[in-house]
């Protein structure tokens, strides 16, 4: 973690909040849409069939399964850029299994140990009530019919890469932490062991994807699932979070389309605009972006963690070559940007500030019909000089990110 923190004026982040509620409120009513509803986005054209349903995200073992209140992306962080006219931008929306949260809220306990008077001297919104909105927002989605359900954090164990954020959400919500040979399905309800024996668990968080989740629901040979989930959530016996084929919203082909799901389902302009982003899926678009690869972002659709992407200005002839090919032979698989001129903030590098490229993800809970947007986010930071890759598994860090109160505004 980087000491120097990033400070974000309360009516710069007003509109950042709005917009981030705005697009996760869209994202909800796509994902039920398509999986409960009529598909009404796709019969009216607004967006393709085939880009849903060829999405790696897209599960039709989720069909016809419902979420109440449509929450169905409980947990969401959205990635932003700020760009050289300070506008922010969502580079990537993340409504699977985000994850972060935990160094938001570790390195803000960090500051106030170590910085206590700095951090003191400035009105800064806090973020500690992320695990009370979380555990309401679980709570919200717990089949009815019980006033305090059981909820658990499922992980596929603690040689997970996000282990400690597994077990620091369990911490948050005061919820058992379990694996999947910790539960147990019976006539499509779903049961703890503990050493009182069986007890009923009504929420998962899950932590685990899609097609590891249940060996029977998604004809899998995962070792870390439990078979007969599916079936238990299809028949409303437990809820999940988040749910089941929420990867069909963050595609990175679906991600061109949500300005235009945002005024379909709500009627409004986005407030917060996309990066120019060409399909190469469509021929014109393809020929557009094959002719000046070099000025472009490509990255692959599947692609996570900043891995496979290729920076059309920094690429040798070899790699723009390469993914050229890879293009040609499979275009659904790849999209192309327009390079966004990330912006810097004063980063402490052998102890002297150096400017370094952030961006910023914030998180966003979808609690009952309510939205709530954690003020701030993780900020993540390019270490090496020059670098656009903020990816942790990149070697990249993080700071904490301060939202100083507005008019109105209480902490």
């Amino acid at each position: 973690m980087d000491l120097l923190p990033r400070i974000i004026p309360g009516d710069e982040w007003a509109g950042v909040e709005a917009g981030l509620a705005q697009r996760v409120r869209t994202l909800n009513k796509f994902l039920d849409d398509v999986y409960a509803g009529e598909q009404a986005a796709i019969r009216d054209g607004i967006i393709p069939r085939h880009v849903v349903t060829s999405s790696d995200g897209f599960a039709r073992e989720a069909m016809g399964i419902h979420v109440p209140h449509g929450a169905r992306c409980l947990v969401a962080g959205i990635d932003l850029v700020r760009d050289a006219d300070g506008t922010y931008r969502v580079l990537e929306d993340n409504v699977r299994n985000p994850s972060g949260i935990s160094y938001v809220l570790e390195n803000r306990a960090a500051v106030a140990r170590i910085l206590p008077r700095v951090l003191g001297a400035f009105a800064v919104r806090r973020v500690d009530d992320y695990g009370p909105l979380l555990l309401s927002a679980l709570r919200a989605i717990a089949p009815a019919g019980g006033s305090r359900p059981r909820i658990v954090v499922l992980t596929p164990g603690p040689f997970n890469s996000a282990y400690f954020e597994h077990v620091f959400a369990a911490r948050q919500l005061g919820a058992e932490l379990v694996e999947g040979r910790d539960l147990v399905v019976d006539d499509h309800v779903v049961y703890m062991r503990t050493t009182n024996g069986l007890e009923r668990v009504d929420v998962i968080y899950r932590r685990i994807d899609d097609r590891y989740l249940d060996p029977v629901g998604f004809r899998s040979q995962t070792m870390i699932g439990v078979s007969g989930l599916l079936a238990a959530v299809r028949a409303g016996n437990v809820a999940l979070a988040n749910a089941i084929g929420n990867g069909a919203a963050d595609d990175k082909l679906v991600y061109a389309f949500v300005p235009d799901l945002i005024r379909y389902y709500l009627g409004e302009e986005p407030i917060l605009p996309n990066v120019p982003t060409y399909l190469l899926w469509n021929p014109d678009q393809r020929a557009e972006a094959l002719a000046r690869l070099d000025q472009l972002v490509v990255k692959p659709v599947s692609g996570a963690g900043g891995y496979g992407v290729v920076i059309g200005p920094r690429a040798t002839d070899a790699e723009l070559a390469e993914v050229r090919a890879q293009i040609e032979a499979d275009p659904r698989g790849w999209i192309a940007q327009e390079v966004v001129a990330l912006s810097r903030h004063p980063t402490l590098v052998d102890g002297v500030p150096r400017p370094r490229h952030v961006d910023l993800r914030p998180f966003v809970i979808t609690r009952g019909d309510d939205i709530e947007v954690i003020p701030g986010g993780l900020t993540r930071v390019a270490l090496q000089e020059g670098s656009l890759i903020v990816n942790s598994s990149q070697g990249g860090g993080s700071k904490d990110t301060w939202v100083l109160l507005g008019d109105g505004d209480r902490g």
